[in-house]
């Protein structure tokens, strides 16, 4: 018995890891990641304000901003760009540069024009894309 425990030590048993559980869970993690990976990056990223708030801070005059009328007129800051907002926003080179850009919609204003907006920034490259909205008034009593 002597012999054959002195035999075993000399064997060393298993000298190498087994990496095949390392592995299994690697190729698990991969295929996660490459499934939800397009889901995170792709979808319409809007950020609204909340409509309830004690003060609403007004966009400065920095930031562009694209008007929608009642009427379903654009305006990209003070000029009339109703036929051409497509292309005025793709040749913006601040929308390049910042790709931020707010809009400001009458509330009777069809969802139509608006959408054509948010359709225009998105072609033009713009990734933060902002709604304007007028707080509303609490009733102190």
């Amino acid at each position: 018995m002597g012999m054959s425990l002195g035999n075993r030590r000399r064997s060393g048993g298993f000298s190498e890891i087994n990496v095949t559980p390392f592995v299994d869970v690697m190729l698990v993690l991969l295929v996660v990641f490459m499934v939800t990976a397009p889901l995170i990056t792709s979808g319409l990223r809007v950020e609204l304000p909340h409509v309830r708030a004690q003060s609403a801070a007004p966009a400065s005059d920095t930031k562009l901003v694209v008007s929608v009328t009642r009427d379903e007129k654009i305006l990209f800051g003070e000029v009339d760009v109703t036929s051409e907002v497509e292309t005025v926003l793709k040749s913006s080179p601040r929308i390049q540069k910042e790709r931020e850009l707010y809009i400001r919609a009458d509330k009777n204003a069809r969802y139509g024009a608006v959408a054509r907006v948010v359709a225009a920034a998105r072609a033009a490259g713009v990734e933060a894309l902002n709604l304007l909205v007028e707080p509303e008034v609490e009733e102190v009593e």
